[in-house]
């Protein structure tokens, strides 16, 4: 059975209940009152019937109530205590039973009692008097017949109750498990299609509609996982495929020239030396190149290793290193204190990798700008800039541009600072400059300027 047709049932019973246990006291209640203004008048008849004598009523008859107070019983009938009958009216012979005869014989002063007369249903009371008893009687015949009448209308309303809760109960339980009927089908189609862009639609702000947008924000989760995911795959294997093409060339040449000198022991000490140095040349270009593999392969840096650092005495040593490596270009280094959060290892080999592209593009004699400021870290050199094709391309890995395919190089040191920075959730762009050269600006979060001490007063 369905969720909704429980629901339903349920709500169905326990109005239904409500309704039986309602109706069981309205009956009670209009019961009691019917038969108690039966009794009312049975009493207030014989209230002034007591203490008279029975031979006395038997010749005068019974005094009667007011019409107010319910007018005289219908039938009566004054027995003696040897059960005699004295006098009676009605026309019916009403019962001298047990409780009547106690009555009579003064073991009771008087008794109440429906009797059965005739086919009449009668409320009987039995006064004693002085030498036997007087019954007076009324017809519950009309109390019977609306006592009838109210329990048939209160079983039709608890039918109709229980009906009606139910058809309002599944209506309401549709309005309220649609929600979960549809994440119910959308889980589905999302395990049989594995299509997570699917979503619920929010329908309210309950408890259902929360959990409609919780299993929404679920989706999104996953689904951005799984593209992260995709993506993750999908770089390692152009990074493998990539790789396998980069390392291919000096590999083969390293074990060509490995083999002519095997082949050839007695080769001229010139042509020795010269493969010789071709050897090593190849092998620290593959050692370079394997160095940046790994770099790139390096996953997320985790939170823990981030620390609080000088980023312009960072760039400063960095500086010093590109000046000693460059001999031909000058480098012009204007710096401001400045203090940011990150990997100062990784963030020394970006900028590194920075100066050295600069380097590499600048003719001789000519002079690489570095600045640091609030606004980020520019780096400028005055080579003959980016070609406007290369520069959507120019940080990908092994892409390398117009300008530089006649230089030695592996493509991978501008797609190591782009990492870098992304890995320290800053930008780094690359742009032409208008009287030449290009200029590469890096801007990473949590910056702010070193804050001077205070001299001390004097």
């Amino acid at each position: 059975m369905s969720l909704r047709y429980r629901l339903a049932l349920v709500s169905a019973a326990g109005v239904a209940l409500a309704l039986v246990l309602a109706g069981l006291v309205c009956y009670v209640v209009v019961r009691r009152e019917l038969r108690g203004q039966v009794d009312d008048s049975l009493k207030a008849q014989a209230a002034r019937i007591a203490g008279g004598d029975l031979q006395a009523l038997g010749d005068a008859g019974l005094p009667a109530p007011s019409p107010n107070a319910g007018g005289p019983a219908q039938y009566w009938q004054i027995v003696a205590a040897d059960g005699v009958i004295v006098g009676a009216l009605g026309g019916v012979s009403l019962p001298f039973d047990h409780a009547v005869w106690a009555v009579a014989h003064g073991r009771r002063v008087s008794a109440v009692e429906d009797v059965h007369v005739d086919g009449s249903h009668l409320r009987l009371l039995a006064l004693g008097v002085s030498g036997g008893v007087v019954e007076l009687a009324r017809p519950l015949d009309s109390v019977d017949r609306v006592m009838s009448k109210l329990r048939l209308i209160l079983l039709l309303i608890c039918v109709a109750g229980a009906g009606l809760a139910a058809l309002l109960s599944r209506g309401a339980a549709r309005r309220v498990l649609t929600p979960l009927a549809e994440v119910a089908s959308t889980a589905q189609l999302v395990s049989e299609t594995e299509d997570l862009s699917q979503r619920i639609p929010i329908r309210s702000d309950d408890e259902v509609g929360q959990l409609a947008s919780r299993f929404n924000t679920m989706l999104d989760r996953l689904q951005s996982s799984r593209a992260a995911l995709h993506r993750s795959v999908t770089d390692q294997r152009q990074l493998v495929a990539d790789a396998s093409h980069e390392l291919r060339t000096p590999v083969t040449s390293l074990r060509t020239n490995a083999e002519i000198l095997l082949e050839n022991p007695d080769l001229v000490r010139e042509e020795r030396d010269q493969l010789l140095s071709d050897v090593v040349e190849q092998s620290e270009e593959l050692t370079t190149l394997v160095a940046s593999l790994i770099e790139l392969a390096r996953e997320t840096p985790e939170e823990q290793h981030f620390e609080e650092l000088r980023l312009d005495e960072l760039i400063a040593d960095a500086v010093t290193r590109a000046q000693r490596n460059t001999s031909s270009v000058a480098f012009d280094a204007q710096l401001e204190p400045l203090l940011a959060y990150g990997i100062p290892e990784r963030l020394l080999q970006a900028i590194n990798n920075l100066l050295d592209n600069a380097a590499h593009h600048s003719p001789t004699g000519e002079v690489v700008e570095i600045s640091l400021s609030p606004d980020g870290l520019r780096v400028r050199d005055h080579g003959p800039g980016i070609d406007p094709t290369d520069l959507p391309h120019i940080f990908d890995r092994f892409y390398r541009g117009t300008n530089s395919r006649s230089r030695p190089g592996s493509g991978l040191g501008l797609a190591i600072v782009y990492r870098v920075i992304d890995q320290h959730q800053g930008t780094v762009t690359a742009t032409n400059a208008p009287d030449g050269g290009a200029i590469f600006t890096v801007k990473l979060p949590n910056t702010h300027p070193l804050e001077p001490h205070p001299l001390p007063k004097t």
